[in-house]
C-alpha cells in the first residue's frame, strides 16, 4: 500500500468535490461521503470531519480487505468498498443526503420514468433500496442490489448514492438525481404522473449514448438536422 500522503492532487480534488457538494445544497454538514478507486484499493473521506477544514492527508486510503491508513474512514466504507469491488465500470462513489431524494427515500419510493431524464441512471427507474442501519453490511448489500445495472439509487429512509466515471461525473449525477427527485415530488402534488413507455425510454437511452460518443443531438434517422453554415464564396 502507498503512503498516507500519496495521491495528493486526487485528495485535493476529492475535498473540492465534497465542498461543492455542500455548496450546491445536495448535502449538509459532515453527512455524506466520497470514494475514488486507486491501485489495489480506494481513497475515502474520513468519519465526522468538516469538509471546510479537511486536508489532503485526512483522506483515508483503504484496501478491499478493510485495512486502512490515515484517520478513521467514513462509517459507510462498506458500501463504497463493495460497489467499487463489484463494479469495475465505476471509479467514484458519492453518497449524500439531498433533501428531495431523501424525501422519496423516506417513503421507499423509486423514481419511475415519469421524465425522460430518468434514463441517465441507466434504466427505466431509479430504484429505492430497502432500509438497513447505516454503516452495516446489510445496507451495503441492499445498495448493491438497487444499483444493479444503474448509476444511482435511493437508500430507504436514508439518502442517495450516485456513481461516476470520475469525480465531476459523480457530482453531476448526484445533482441530476436530486433535480429529478424534486420534480417528481412536485409532480405528485397533482397526482401520480404518467410514465413513458419502455420503447420510448429505449429510444432516449440510445440517443443519450449517441451524444456521449460525440454525435450530434439529432435522433438517428432524422433527415432535418442541425449542420454548420457554409461560408459564402
Amino acid at each position: 500500500m502507498t503512503t498516507a500522503t500519496s495521491n495528493a492532487e486526487l485528495r485535493r480534488q476529492m475535498i473540492d468535490i465534497c465542498r461543492r457538494m455542500n455548496d450546491s445544497g445536495i448535502n449538509q454538514g459532515t453527512s455524506g461521503n466520497l470514494s475514488v478507486r486507486i491501485d489495489r484499493g480506494f481513497l475515502i473521506t474520513p468519519s465526522s470531519m468538516a469538509y471546510e477544514t479537511m486536508k489532503p492527508e485526512d483522506i483515508v486510503e483503504m484496501d478491499f480487505d478493510g485495512t486502512y491508513v490515515g484517520p478513521r474512514p467514513s462509517s459507510e466504507w462498506r458500501f463504497h468498498r463493495d460497489i467499487l469491488k463489484n463494479r469495475p465500470d465505476i471509479e467514484v462513489v458519492l453518497h449524500c443526503h439531498s433533501i428531495y431524494a431523501t424525501t422519496l427515500a423516506c417513503h421507499h419510493r423509486s423514481i419511475p420514468s415519469f421524465h425522460y431524464m430518468t434514463a441517465i441512471a441507466g434504466g427505466n427507474t431509479i430504484r429505492c433500496s430497502d432500509y438497513a442501519t447505516y454503516g452495516t453490511q446489510e445496507l451495503s448489500d441492499h445498495a448493491l442490489k438497487a444499483l444493479e445495472g444503474r448509476l444511482a439509487c435511493l437508500l430507504g429512509q436514508h439518502g442517495q448514492i450516485s456513481l461516476g466515471k470520475n469525480l465531476e461525473h459523480a457530482l453531476w449525477m448526484a445533482i441530476e438525481i436530486e433535480t429529478l427527485s424534486r420534480i417528481y415530488v412536485q409532480a405528485l402534488t397533482l397526482g401520480e404522473p404518467p410514465v413513458l413507455s419502455e420503447a420510448e425510454m429505449e429510444r432516449v437511452a440510445a440517443q443519450m449514448k449517441r451524444m456521449s460518443y460525440g454525435f450530434g443531438p439529432e435522433a438517428e434517422g432524422e433527415s432535418d438536422v442541425a449542420r454548420p453554415r457554409q461560408s459564402a464564396g
